[in-house]
């Protein structure tokens, strides 16, 4: 009876103590309480080139979003005007300007009246593209132009290279101990056919970030290359789908099926998730993948 009576008394009290736990959780669900805003790159000072594209627009959104001062640029003043407009309608701190990334005393003009403006230079992110055809993308080698093969190595390669030296320059020069994040795609490491351009300037990409993260550490400057999966809700590849089924003679479906083939889970990388990735690694907390390429795809069985 004791026995009983003991455990009896212990139920109760395990069943009063749940019960309380349970009314606390209520009365939080009323409260509505949320997450308080990650605000990782407070005060930072960030450059986005080609900020007209959908990915570097994406990037953009992020890095204000946890708390930086974003400068977006492109040739497009336009677009990234309205892009601005929006950030700053959102409560953060947005401006835009004119700028060829592939031109590099405008870049160099921008950067320099950036650090003039605020002392320092944290962040820069170059999210230019090329128009598949133009880089032969879908073209047999053995076809292909050599206009075409040097085509994303010029424009995409060397764009890169052009925002990533110049912004080192300032950021030694003003002591910014600040990140350069690259950007390709998967190319480099898959064997995809009738990409002879494509995969070279993939794989130069690659090899630049190495290169700069090396020579630019001692200065406190770190370099990473994020490394995209196809992200199909873009224009530019919704854009290749279609051409692509019709070139092949079969449905977008199927097409879209043929990009999804290696997926190892059910989806893959969105636009959201590609901007909180770039925010991430350019923080504090992601110096640990200084020198790194980051694959953002959700993994992949065909990537290396």
């Amino acid at each position: 009876m004791i026995f009983t009576n003991s455990l009896q008394s212990i139920i109760y009290s395990a069943f009063k103590k749940n019960s309380q736990k349970t009314d606390r959780f209520v009365w939080l669900d009323r409260q509505k309480i949320k997450p308080n805003k990650m605000h990782n790159l407070k005060d930072k000072v960030a450059v986005v080139f080609a900020a007209s594209g959908e990915i570097a627009g994406a990037v953009a959104r992020a890095f204000s979003e946890h708390g930086a001062k974003v400068y977006v640029t492109a040739k497009n003043l336009d677009a990234v005007t309205a892009l601005a407009q929006e950030i700053n309608d959102n409560g953060g701190k947005a401006e835009a300007g004119k700028v060829d990334a592939m031109n590099e005393i405008e870049i160099a003009e921008y950067l320099q009246m950036v650090v003039w403006d605020n002392g320092k230079l944290d962040i820069v992110f170059n999210g230019i593209g090329t128009y598949y055809k133009d880089a032969g993308s879908g073209t047999p080698s053995t076809i292909a132009t050599f206009e075409q093969f040097l085509n994303p190595l010029q424009r995409i390669c060397g764009s890169q290279f052009l925002t990533s030296r110049v912004a080192a320059k300032y950021m030694i020069q003003s002591g910014s101990e600040g990140a350069i994040l690259l950007f390709n795609a998967s190319m480099a490491r898959t064997k995809t056919p009738n990409m002879a351009g494509f995969a070279s300037a993939c794989a130069a990409i690659e090899g630049l970030t190495r290169v700069m993260a090396a020579e630019f550490g001692k200065h406190g400057i770190k370099a990473i290359c994020m490394c995209s999966a196809a992200l199909m809700e873009t224009n530019k590849i919704s854009g290749m789908i279609s051409d692509f089924a019709e070139h092949l003679n079969i449905s977008k479906e199927e097409m879209a099926a043929q990009y999804k083939r290696f997926d190892i889970l059910r989806s893959g990388p969105t636009l959201k998730q590609i901007g909180e990735t770039a925010a991430f690694l350019v923080s504090e907390n992601g110096v640990v993948f200084n020198s790194h390429i980051v694959d953002v795809d959700c993994g992949k069985l065909n990537i290396l």
